[in-house]
């Protein structure tokens, strides 16, 4: 099942949908929003899989489509060097080696932006904003203490996220919340994929293109720990909640990364894709 949080004029309220083709269907009758949805589990995926495609639908391409969860109810919760490339590329910046454990850390919700939204432009704190596709998962139901075996069994879906990242700030104040944290560093999207569609978290094709070149391009294969893995060292001693979000890491390609430095600027256009789940396309804005 494929989930969007979308409106259909500028202005209105927005709404829950179901992609269905090139339609969504609107799911307002089951919940509210996407938390509400979520929290609802196993009976609110009868409910919209019960539901028939009818005249109440709209062409998708008529919607605009916001972040599949707008506000965040808590931090979201961030991985950092999970792909060996990556964590070799960051080495030549940060002397940073791969680690034993997974490398936690958090994003406010006045992070969060949707498909199409403007990623802000920070002149007078930032000059070197960088970007990182990444596999973002939906935590589908309350636990703790998972095992990895089961892990995959509380996720609810998967989307797109771009952890933007102000490198200055990051290496100015010697941890990552305030570099990562800035409003708009935080787009998600187009539309929550369900774990049944997506099957082996594990095998996904993920890349990013700034201004249609490719800059990063990777399968999360790669990741040093896997989804499920990451899921248990996050849960242990910690409850998770419904809607709580993962981003697991990005691979090799980050503009820090590079020779000479190469950072995002106004005007850019940034589109992260996951295969099986879609793109998410920004653009940056202006000072």
């Amino acid at each position: 099942m494929r989930l969007v949080t979308f409106r259909e004029r500028a202005g209105q309220r927005t709404q829950l949908g179901m992609v269905v083709d090139d339609r969504v269907l609107p799911l307002d009758t089951i919940a509210r929003d996407m938390p509400g949805f979520i929290e609802q589990g196993a009976r609110a995926l009868d409910a919209a899989g019960a539901m028939a495609d009818g005249a109440k639908s709209v062409a998708l391409s008529d919607v605009e489509l916001c972040a599949p969860i707008e506000t965040p109810r808590r931090n979201i919760v961030c991985v950092g060097l999970n792909y060996a490339e990556h964590v070799a590329e960051s080495k030549s910046v940060a002397g940073s080696d791969a680690p034993k454990y997974p490398v936690f850390f958090t994003k406010p919700p006045s992070c969060v932006i949707g498909p199409d939204r403007e990623i802000p432009w920070h002149p007078r704190v930032s000059t070197s904003i960088d970007w990182e596709a990444e596999l973002a998962v939906i935590i589908g139901r309350e636990c703790r203490d998972v095992d990895e075996a089961s892990a995959l069994e509380f996720v609810f879906g998967y989307t797109v996220a771009n952890d933007v990242t102000a490198r200055d700030l990051q290496a100015r104040h010697q941890q990552w919340y305030k570099g990562k944290g800035l409003d708009g560093f935080c787009p998600l999207g187009p539309m929550i994929v369900t774990r049944d569609e997506i099957g082996d978290p594990q095998a996904l094709d993920i890349s990013l293109r700034v201004n249609g070149e490719t800059k990063q391009q990777s399968n999360t294969r790669h990741m040093i720990f896997s989804v499920a893995r990451l899921i248990t060292e996050w849960s242990a001693g910690m409850t998770l909640l419904p809607g709580d979000i993962l981003l697991t890491g990005t691979p090799s390609g980050v503009g820090v990364g590079r020779t000479p430095p190469d950072f995002l600027k106004p005007g850019d256009v940034v589109e992260a894709e996951v295969g099986g789940i879609g793109v998410l396309r920004n653009t940056v804005g202006g000072a």
